[in-house]
């Protein structure tokens, strides 16, 4: 899942990007209101984490505001040292989903996110599931059959999108958007070999149906059935 964080301290931006690529986000960092409308409104993002108070023209309040005004309806977690009720108010009321004042500790802002990253799924609570496949995003656990599968990090972050749009098809491109970062060195063949390490971890070793299927000409579909 790719996630935005609009920060204008660079530290701050920076540990949190580092810690949510350690837990398989792709992570993508700006650091004034400026960036991170342009960013919001021309990439696709899972999740935008966003602080209150930005230099440039836009704070994070106006950032949510167009954001919403453009029909995005991308989950948005404000950070902020405002702490009044009247501030949280207003950020929520500006369009954001989550209101998190700082200083915060790393383990509520990844409780947070994946809360949100719950919202359009919460009859699955922690776990995503199809057919003998499951998921955990509490627990990374990754099972079929009842066996654990081991992924590296970014087969658990392309696990965990197909898993979150099964039974949809999935342009390369979108699929390539929301697993790696903005700023990470794609080849041509890189989501496919992807597609290869998965197939050969969730698939191989079982019985049960093929669930990643290739749609010719466009992308993947993670489905029982490849109708």
């Amino acid at each position: 899942m790719r996630i935005l964080v609009v920060e204008d301290e660079h530290k701050i931006a920076a540990a949190i990007k580092r810690g949510l690529e350690q837990e398989s986000y792709a992570v993508d960092a700006v650091y004034d209101g400026d960036e991170g409308l342009s960013s919001a409104l021309t990439d696709e993002y899972d999740v935008i984490v966003l602080d209150r108070m930005l230099p440039g023209l836009l704070d994070g309040a106006d950032i949510c505001k167009e954001v919403r005004a453009n029909g995005i309806r991308t989950p948005i977690l404000m950070l902020t040292a405002k702490d009044k009720i009247s501030d949280r108010v207003e950020g929520l009321n500006s369009g954001a989903d989550d209101y998190l004042v700082k200083p915060f500790a790393f383990e509520e802002l990844l409780a947070r996110i994946r809360a949100l990253l719950r919202r359009p799924q919460d009859h699955l609570g922690n776990v995503l599931a199809l057919d003998d496949l499951s998921l955990d995003v509490a627990t990374y656990e990754v099972r079929r059959s009842g066996r654990s599968v081991k992924l590296s990090q970014r087969e658990y972050a392309l696990l965990e999108y197909l898993l979150r749009n099964q039974n949809r098809i999935l342009s390369k491109a979108n699929i390539i958007s929301h697993v790696w970062d903005y700023d990470a060195d794609i080849l041509p063949n890189t989501l496919e070999v992807y597609i290869g390490y998965l197939r050969a971890k969730i698939e191989r070793p079982f019985k049960g149906p093929e669930l990643i299927h290739t749609v010719r000409g466009f992308g993947y579909k993670l489905s029982t059935s490849n109708d």
